[in-house]
C-alpha cells in the first residue's frame, strides 16, 4: 500500500493506515465474513497469493489473537452497554457511585481460538505475522502441494505419493490477481487460469463441509465457471464487497460446504481428476452423442425438396418478415449452465470506495503499514533512478 503526494485516496485506502491493516483490501474480507461467516468454528486456513498479507493478518487477528470486527465486535459492545446500564438502573443500583456512569464503551473480550494453523502461500515475499506460516512458492506448480501439506501435517511423507492431507482445513483464501493489460478478455482467461489452480490446490486440502473463497473477474462466460463449481460445493455465491470498486470488474466467489464427487481423487499432476485424459474424454463424448439426420421439406409451390427445417415466420406491418431460428444442436441432461445469486455485501452507511472525501484541516499523512518488501517494479525504479529520474539526464550548456 503505497503513499501518494497529498494522500487523497478512497476511504478505505486512509481507513487501513488508521487501523493498521496493510491493505485495504482487508476490509473485503471482513465484509465477506460478515456476509456469510466465514469464520465460524474454522481454525485451519490456506491463505493463497497472499502478499502483501492483509487477508493473513485478519485472519491473525481474529482466529489467533481473538478480535472482532465489524457488526460482531458492534453487537458485542452493544450487549455489555445493555448490561451496564441493567446494573445501572436496576433494582440494586447504588445511586451514591455516579462513577459507574463514566464507563461510554466497554472493552470486547478477547478470545483466541485452540489449535490454529495458518499457511500462507505467494511467489513474492511476505513479511512476518504473528502465528502465520509463510511459504514462498508457485500454486500452479505440483510441486507446491507437498510443501503446503508438510507446513500443514509435520508427520506428513512425500514418499506415499498422495496429495491428500490428513489434517483438512476448513477454509481456503485466494485474493490472487494477475497484472492486468486492460484487454478484458484477455484478463478474465489468466484469471481463471489462477483460479483453476487455486481450485485444484484447495480440493487436496479441503474437508468436507469447509469453505473456498476466491477473487475472478466477472465476464459474459463465467456461469459455466459457475456450474463446475456447482459439482464440487453445495452452495455458490457471487459477492461483491463495498471496499471492491464498483468500476472494477472484480467479485469474489464464496462456495459452501465442500462435497466432493464420489470417487474423486484431487492431484495437480491430473487436475479436476483430468489430467491427459481431457482429449480421450472429449472424443468419448462425442461418439455418445445422438446423430440426427437433417430434415427434408417439399416446397408445395415450386415442388423442390429443401434440406432446410421450416423456420416459424413473423411479418409485421411494414413488410418486414422477422425468422425465429431454433437451436437444433442436441442438448444433454448435465449440460448446464447455472448462473449464481450475486450478493453485494455491506449496506449504504459504508463507505463509498469510488468516491473522494473531503480531508479534515488537521490531516496527517500517514506511512504504510508494511512497504513493500519486493515489489516487481523494484527493477524499474532503480533503472529509472541510474537514467536520472523520470526525465533522464540533463546536459550541461
Amino acid at each position: 500500500m503505497g503513499k501518494s503526494s497529498k494522500d487523497k485516496r478512497d476511504a478505505y485506502y486512509r481507513l487501513a493506515k488508521e487501523q493498521g491493516w496493510r491493505a485495504r483490501s482487508a476490509f473485503k474480507l471482513l465484509q465477506l465474513d460478515e456476509e456469510f461467516d466465514l469464520f465460524t468454528n474454522v481454525t485451519r486456513v490456506v491463505d493463497l497469493c497472499a502478499a502483501p498479507g492483509s487477508w493473513s493478518q485478519v485472519l491473525s487477528r481474529v482466529l489467533i489473537k481473538g478480535e472482532k470486527f465489524g457488526r460482531a465486535a458492534w453487537q458485542d459492545r452493544d450487549a455489555k452497554f445493555r448490561q451496564q446500564m441493567l446494573g445501572l438502573f436496576g433494582p440494586q443500583t447504588n445511586v451514591e457511585k455516579p462513577e459507574l456512569l463514566e464507563a461510554t464503551e466497554p472493552l470486547i473480550e478477547l478470545k483466541p481460538r485452540q489449535d490454529v494453523k495458518i499457511v500462507a502461500i505467494d511467489l513474492q515475499p511476505i513479511s512476518p505475522l504473528p502465528g502465520i506460516v509463510t511459504l514462498r512458492a508457485d500454486i500452479t506448480h505440483p510441486a507446491t502441494i507437498p510443501l503446503l501439506l508438510r507446513a500443514l501435517d509435520p508427520e506428513y511423507d512425500s514418499k506415499t505419493r498422495s496429495q491428500q492431507t490428513a489434517q483438512p482445513v476448513d477454509l481456503v483464501l485466494s485474493d490472487g490477481a494477475p497484472d492486468v493489460t486492460g484487454l478484458h478478455d484477455l484478463d478474465i482467461y489468466v484469471q481463471s487460469q489462477l483460479l483453476f489452480a487455486a481450485l485444484n490446490l484447495a480440493l487436496c486440502v479441503l474437508k468436507p463441509g469447509g469453505k473456498f473463497v476466491a477473487k475472478i473477474f466477472r465476464g459474459k462466460n463465467v456461469d459455466v465457471l459457475y456450474a463446475q463449481l456447482k459439482i464440487f460445493f453445495e452452495k455458490v455465491h457471487v459477492a461483491k464487497p463495498r471496499s471492491s470498486r464498483a468500476s472494477s470488474v472484480e467479485a469474489f466467489i464464496v462456495c459452501l460446504n465442500f462435497q466432493p464427487p464420489k470417487g474423486f481423487t484431487a492431484s495437480l499432476e491430473e487436475p479436476l481428476g483430468v489430467g491427459s485424459r481431457l482429449s480421450d474424454m472429449t472424443e468419448h463424448n462425442n461418439r455418445n452423442l445422438p446423430v440426427t439426420a437433417p430434415t427434408v421439406l417439399q416446397n408445395p409451390k415450386t415442388g423442390a425438396w429443401d434440406d432446410t427445417p421450416a423456420l416459424p415466420k413473423k411479418t409485421d406491418g411494414d413488410g418486414i418478415t422477422e425468422v425465429q431460428i431454433e437451436d437444433l444442436r442436441p442438448r444433454r441432461q448435465d449440460d448446464i449452465r447455472w448462473i449464481a445469486p450475486f450478493i453485494a455485501c455491506g449496506d449504504l452507511s459504508a463507505f463509498d470506495s469510488d468516491a473522494s472525501y473531503r480531508l479534515p484541516p488537521d490531516h496527517v499523512s500517514l506511512d504504510p503499514i508494511q512497504p513493500p518488501t519486493a515489489p516487481p517494479y523494484k527493477r524499474a525504479l532503480e533503472m529509472r533512478k541510474a537514467f536520472g529520474g523520470a526525465y533522464g539526464k540533463t546536459g550541461k550548456a
